[in-house]
């Protein structure tokens, strides 16, 4: 009985990373308005029946395809214990990955882009967008406390322009691959966080 409940589970996590992987390809390929139970469930090799089992309804698959392509996108950082190195190593390691986007990653791109005029997909990436700020936030007040930040930088600016300039620069990247040099933008722009966070003045510095 133990087997069979294995065997189960994996033939059902098997599925759903095939529908999802389905739903990423049509977003990249056509857009979310595209999506639909029927397509996805086409394009895996599913019925339409299946995807209905593992999602419900379509606003729930699009859901579960945000979380999973933005989860891991940096690999390692779960290991590294907030503060500065983390979300120096953040950046770097997010700007290193543009120069090798896969599909999934691109579909979670389009699906954000997409959510400024996309009443069904805003609140998705609004919660999204709200948790990545506050992995920043984190970094940077236990930076401050560790005397790695100085003081004076304001951790509610820093998670809101990070955000900004790596999506910034992502979107741009996938709209023309030639025309940003990735490794080049990754030096500039780590750089540029590793001077403006500081680190702390020394005691007697004023």
């Amino acid at each position: 009985m133990v087997t069979l409940r294995r065997t189960q589970q994996e033939r059902r996590d098997q599925a759903e990373a095939a529908l999802l992987a389905a739903a990423a390809e049509l977003v990249v390929e056509q857009g979310v308005r595209s999506l639909t139970l029927a397509r996805v469930g086409e394009r895996a090799g599913y019925s339409r029946g299946i995807v209905t089992h593992h999602f419900g309804a379509k606003q729930a698959l699009v859901e579960r395809l945000a979380r999973t392509t933005q989860a891991g996108f940096v690999p390692g950082l779960a290991e590294l214990p907030p503060g500065r190195d983390r979300l120096l190593r953040l950046i770097d390691g997010y700007l290193g990955e543009l120069g090798r986007l896969g599909v999934s990653n691109q579909a979670f791109l389009v699906l954000w882009a997409e959510a400024a005029t996309q009443p069904d997909l805003a609140p998705i990436f609004r919660e999204r967008d709200a948790a990545f700020r506050a992995d920043l936030r984190e970094d940077v007040e236990a930076g401050i406390e560790a005397g790695a930040i100085d003081p004076g930088v304001r951790p509610d600016d820093v998670a809101i322009a990070v955000v900004g300039q790596l999506r910034g620069i992502a979107l741009q990247r996938l709209l023309d691959p030639r025309g940003v040099d990735v490794e080049q933008v990754r030096r500039s722009v780590t750089g540029y966080w590793r001077r403006a966070l500081g680190p702390a003045p020394s005691a007697g510095q004023g």
